[in-house]
């Protein structure tokens, strides 16, 4: 189940609060513990944090995933992953 869709349930469990059996409220509230307590969040500095969310917004991509592309290309470019290679026969349409 993705974070999206997890919270669109949560919010329709407080749409439907007086329906739900407390069976089923409590395994709501212990999922939603669960994945709280398992997100790790990075701390950066207020600098980095804007330029980050800045960047994100210029290349209109989510933050998350800003940060993966800039992580998977800090690690090839220093070759702690192989390089993608791009078949030079092969048309890419402008993509890799």
């Amino acid at each position: 189940m993705t974070r999206i869709s997890f919270a669109e349930e949560l919010e329709s469990a407080a749409d439907r609060i007086r329906d739900m059996s407390r069976p089923d409220l409590q395994i709501i509230l212990r999922r939603a513990a669960l994945m709280l307590r398992n997100v790790a969040g990075v701390s950066l500095e207020p600098a980095t944090e804007d330029a980050l969310n800045d960047l994100a917004a210029e290349m209109k991509v989510g933050r998350s995933d800003l940060i993966q592309i800039v992580l998977r290309e800090w690690v090839e470019t220093n070759a702690y992953l192989p390089v993608r290679t791009i078949d030079e026969e092969s048309e890419t349409n402008g993509s890799a």
